[in-house]
């Protein structure tokens, strides 16, 4: 048995001898465990598992975790499983667990994929204007691949309840801030984002399309595939790049996938999106590399999306507010779960001043201050 990480906190998500058994008992015997804890993940816990010779990733809730609707692991199993054959590329399942006397919690396993994810910086293959925004494209596309993907024909035409899901949306993370601001208020309070609630209340269209969402769509839960090969086309030949267009190897973190209002993936993933300029590039809570040259605007990513798809983003204010608001309350409950013990994250503290900005940003998109 070989441990990366040996800290007190991965005692408390894995119990060494019973994944053993769950992995002897569900793929067969191998030649020794390894475990290494992925220190990335907010919301729910990825452990990257080597069983002999296969490469697994495992994903359970955290340790205490309490808001079950955004832990619900075995819902993202479910839709992974339903997506494997279908035009969204996804990781490959190997097993689901319901057992809690395996590791104390819901969990399941799946192939570890191997490519680029982006997240604080571009590795050097992209760093061109040509290959940046064929990236970018990539990106864009596979979220409209998602929102076009027939939820009957794969078998999730049952999934959630898309009557209301804005509504419910907005009611749900209002819930979990409040429920985060019963321990954090003690240190410090943010009166801006209740406000902020009764505004996106207030303001929900009255009308929406229904599709498969994902939930939580943004770059860091897309993983670029390694070049391919070296067909490279013309233009790409002329900016002297000499590997085939960026192509997605996988979407990660669907655990909050289900039908629902499109646009509000779209709003969620231009939070993560910056133009030059933004305010929120000062802060340190943008990615700064997607403003270098190559990479669209907002306005662009939009474009393409509503050509790709025939839908208009109408009301993007709203749901670029409620982009933030969302990730506000994110921050906030990782913020209770550092002051209870129940995280081991360096970034979760943090959020004691991270979750203010971002009130402040929400306050500029729904005034018109930070434009699309």
């Amino acid at each position: 048995m070989t441990r990366t990480d040996d800290s007190d906190y991965l005692d408390r998500l894995i119990d060494d001898d019973a994944l053993r058994r769950y992995l002897e008992s569900t793929l067969g015997p191998a030649d020794g465990l390894e475990l290494t804890y992925h220190r990335e993940g907010q919301s729910n816990e990825t452990l990257f598992v080597r069983w002999g010779e296969r490469e697994l990733v495992l994903r359970r809730p955290p340790a205490g975790a309490t808001a079950d609707s955004a832990h619900d692991v075995l819902r993202e199993y479910r839709v992974l499983e339903a997506l494997q054959d279908a035009d969204v590329p996804v990781p490959r399942t190997v097993a689901g667990c319901d057992d809690h006397g395996v590791l104390g919690a819901d969990f399941y396993l799946m192939e570890r994929c191997r490519g680029d994810v982006l997240r604080d910086e571009e590795p050097e293959r992209f760093a061109r204007p040509r290959r940046r925004r064929s990236l970018a494209e990539r990106f864009i596309d596979t979220l409209a691949d998602i929102h076009e993907t027939d939820p009957e024909a794969v078998g999730l035409g049952e999934l959630g309840h898309p009557d209301g899901y804005t509504e419910r949306q907005i009611d749900r993370w209002t819930e979990q801030l409040e429920w985060a601001f019963e321990r954090t208020e003690a240190e410090r309070s943010v009166p801006l984002l209740r406000e902020i609630a009764d505004w996106l209340a207030a303001n929900v269209p009255e009308a929406y399309d229904h599709t498969l969402v994902h939930g939580d769509y943004k770059l860091d839960n897309v993983m670029f595939a390694p070049d391919g090969g070296r067909d490279a086309s013309s233009d790409e030949r002329a900016d002297g790049a000499s590997e085939r267009p960026p192509t997605v190897e996988a979407v990660f973190d669907w655990e909050l996938c289900t039908r629902g209002d499109p646009a509000m993936d779209l709003g969620w993933m231009l939070v993560y999106w910056p133009d030059p300029g933004d305010p929120s590039l000062e802060d340190g809570l943008l990615p700064r590399f997607l403003v270098r040259e190559g990479y669209p605007t907002r306005r662009e990513l939009v474009e393409r999306y509503e050509a790709l798809t025939g839908r208009t983003f109408d009301h993007h204010r709203f749901y670029r507010t409620f982009g933030v608001f969302k990730m506000a309350g994110a921050c906030e409950m990782m913020y209770r779960r550092y002051l209870e013990g129940n995280a081991d994250n360096e970034s979760y503290p943090l959020m004691e001043r991270r979750v203010p900005k971002l009130a402040e940003r929400a306050d500029r998109i729904r005034t018109g201050e930070e434009p699309l």
